[in-house]
C-alpha cells in the first residue's frame, strides 16, 4: 500500500479509545511497539482472507471495513472513524482476516504485532474488558443487520440505516446533522440493495420532508422520532 512512515507518538495514541485512560509509561511503550504509517485515500489496508494478525489504530482519518462477493457485489460493514481500532480478530484467533479494509481518506495508522497485542490484553485488564465489549456490540450489532435483511424491505432497512446513522451523528432538537452522508452505493452495500433502489427511497423521504440535503455532501434527518416510528411501527407488525 501507498504510505510513508510517520514519528512515533505515545500523544497521539491518546486519541485511541481504547486506550483511554493508561498510563504516560504503557503509552510511551505502545507507542515504541508499534508500526506508524501514512497511508493515502482509497488504498487497501488488508484483504479478506490475507495472512496477518496485526491490529490497526486509526489515529487520524476514516476507513471502511467491507467485502465483496465473488461477483464482484460490495458489502458494507461499518466505516471507521478516528480513534477506532480493527483487525483484532485474526490477532486473537491466529486466522485469516475476515474482511477488506479500504481507507476513505488520507489516514495516519499505527499497528501492533500480535503477540505485542495479547501481551498488552493480559497486563491490561482494562484494555481487555474493553475489546471484550466491543466484540460483544459487534455481535449484537451483526444480529441485528442480519434480522432486518432477513425480515424487513428495502425501504425500511434504509430508515433503520439512516436512523442509526443519526443517532451516531448525534440528535438533537429532534433532528440529525449526518456529515458526510455515506454515497448511494455505499447505502445500498450496506443493506443488500442497489444505488438506484437507495436514490428513489431517499427522493421519497426528501418529498416527505423526513431528509432534506444541507450543501454537497450533508444529509439532515428532521424528524428522528418519526424515522424511528416508522421503523418501529414495521417491525414490531
Amino acid at each position: 500500500m501507498p504510505t510513508s512512515t510517520v514519528p512515533r507518538s505515545s500523544l497521539a495514541l491518546r486519541r485511541i479509545a481504547l486506550f483511554e485512560g493508561l498510563a504516560d509509561t504503557c503509552l510511551e511503550r505502545l507507542a515504541g511497539e508499534c508500526d506508524w504509517r501514512t497511508v493515502d485515500a482509497r488504498t487497501p489496508v488488508f484483504t479478506r482472507n490475507s495472512d496477518g494478525g496485526e491490529v490497526f489504530f486509526l489515529v487520524a482519518g476514516r476507513a471502511r471495513i467491507t467485502t465483496y462477493s465473488p461477483q464482484g457485489r460490495e458489502v458494507s460493514f461499518r466505516d471507521c472513524e478516528a480513534g477506532e481500532h480493527f483487525g483484532d480478530l485474526s490477532a486473537i484467533d491466529d486466522a485469516p482476516r475476515s474482511a477488506d479494509v479500504v481507507t476513505l481518506e488520507s489516514s495516519v495508522l499505527a499497528s501492533l504485532r500480535p503477540q505485542a497485542f495479547i501481551a498488552l490484553l493480559q497486563r491490561e485488564p482494562m484494555v481487555a474488558m474493553r475489546i471484550l465489549r466491543d466484540l460483544a456490540a459487534k455481535v449484537r450489532g451483526l444480529t441485528e443487520r442480519v434480522i432486518e435483511l432477513s425480515t424487513l424491505g428495502v425501504q425500511t432497512r434504509l430508515h433503520a440505516e439512516l436512523l442509526r446513522l443519526a443517532h451516531a451523528a448525534g440528535v438533537s432538537d429532534n433532528q440529525a446533522r449526518i456529515d458526510p452522508a455515506p454515497p448511494h452505493a455505499a447505502l445500498a452495500s450496506k443493506i443488500s440493495t442497489n444505488r438506484e433502489q437507495v436514490t428513489r427511497e431517499l427522493n421519497a423521504l426528501a418529498k416527505s420532508g423526513l431528509l432534506r440535503k444541507d450543501g454537497a455532501h450533508a444529509l439532515v434527518v428532521t424528524d428522528v422520532r418519526r424515522l424511528d416510528t416508522l421503523v418501529a411501527d414495521v417491525r414490531g407488525a
